[in-house]
């Protein structure tokens, strides 16, 4: 069995300019890693994977992050451990495994901001319409929608396939 791929802090800025693939552990997010997989691989370009995790949306009070440490690390730990799994899991799914330079990264923070900060300068962003946020009537999510309206570079939004 190979190593596991390394886990990063933010992708490179544009050193190269690659396809940033937001991924979640969505199946939305894994439809649009398999689509950033092949634009990568038609661009010649790098493979750079995100995963962003928010220990705290509303901020800590004074002295309760250095409490909470261990858990943020196991949480984004977790979250590696994950991302992996998605890459491994989308590469099995392919009729043709992507064969590029690949790149994981988990990164601490806004989801939004975060996202948006490691676009600039990349080629393409992909993300998925919708994530693991609770509202699935919307046609786009918060995060998609972010992107698409704010993002330094294009924005490929990959819709859920067709149902069977």
């Amino acid at each position: 069995m190979s190593d596991p791929l390394p886990v990063l802090g933010e992708p490179p800025a544009a050193t190269p300019p690659g396809v940033l693939a937001a991924c979640d552990g969505s199946d939305g997010s894994l439809w649009a890693l398999d689509r950033a997989m092949s634009e990568a691989q038609l661009f010649g370009l790098p493979l750079y994977v995100l995963a962003v995790v928010n220990p705290s949306p509303t901020g800590y009070p004074p002295g309760m992050a250095e409490l909470v440490q261990e858990s943020i690390e196991r949480l984004a730990a977790s979250m590696a451990d994950g991302l992996r799994r998605a890459v491994a899991t989308v590469q099995a799914a392919r009729s043709q495994p992507f064969a590029g330079e690949l790149a994981l990264h988990v990164v601490l923070g806004n989801v939004i901001e975060v996202l948006l900060r490691c676009a600039q300068g990349q080629h393409t962003l992909v993300i998925g319409t919708r994530g693991n946020g609770g509202f699935t009537r919307l046609l786009l999510g918060s995060v998609s929608t972010a992107a698409v309206h704010h993002a330094a570079c294009p924005v490929l939004v990959v819709p859920a396939p067709p149902a069977r």
